[in-house]
């Protein structure tokens, strides 16, 4: 049992209907947020521990600002490093930038490029609300928050809970054990399909990510 399912186990045993009420407040927040998005939207994904002039940074930065000169809204968990760079470029490209962030015992600030901000208690409204906006993920190199958010976006695709839902991975040389794992391991003991591995794209160009996300929504 996770820390969240623990505290949230917890809380509902010493007072059930109080529980139930502060996730459903938690939920009508985050959906009052969403509603406040005017326009397709990307979230986008990444260490919160890559910082202002690394390479992936100014990547996420320059992938931001390419979603909002599209007239894309930008949707992050909030933070610093790769989301903070995300929410700039947004910010600098004249669009929508959005910030969904979450209680954590360290790292996890606000960024000061946020239009729309709402602080989540518990993840799983989080990646609701992550979700319900999106019209596609775009995951930078991050560390296991990261990988949860991307194993949950093909979760979602493989089991037909989303549909026409691109992913894609930026940084070919960061991702190559995870992929060759995943053709190494899970394809060849037969536990995943080959059209598993094709629910995900793969590039180095910041341009590529905003045209693979954008592109597949204006051609639905």
């Amino acid at each position: 049992m996770s820390c969240d399912e623990r505290r949230l186990f917890d809380t509902a045993q010493s007072d059930p209907p109080d529980a139930v009420a502060r996730i459903a407040r938690e939920f009508e927040r985050g959906f009052a947020a969403v509603e406040r998005i005017d326009r397709p939207a990307a979230a986008m994904f990444g260490s919160a521990r890559l910082g202002e002039g690394h390479p992936v940074y100014e990547a996420a930065r320059s992938a931001g600002r390419g979603f909002a000169e599209r007239g894309w809204a930008v949707v992050t968990g909030g933070g610093p490093g790769v989301m903070e760079g995300a929410n700039r470029g947004a910010r600098e490209g004249g669009g929508l930038s959005v910030g969904f962030n979450i209680e954590l015992p360290h790292e996890q600030r606000s960024n000061p490029y946020l239009d729309i901000e709402v602080t989540f208690e518990h993840f799983y409204a989080r990646k609701v609300c992550f979700v319900k906006p999106s019209e596609g993920f775009v995951i930078f190199p991050g560390g296991i928050g990261t990988l949860d958010e991307l194993f949950e976006s093909l979760t979602l695709i493989q089991t037909d809970k989303v549909a026409e839902f691109p992913v894609v991975l930026f940084g070919s040389e960061y991702w190559r054990g995870l992929v060759d794992w995943l053709r190494a391991g899970p394809l060849a003991a037969g536990t995943i399909s080959p059209d598993d591995l094709a629910m995900f794209s793969v590039t180095d160009d910041p341009a590529r990510v905003v045209e693979l996300v954008a592109g597949s929504y204006e051609r639905r």
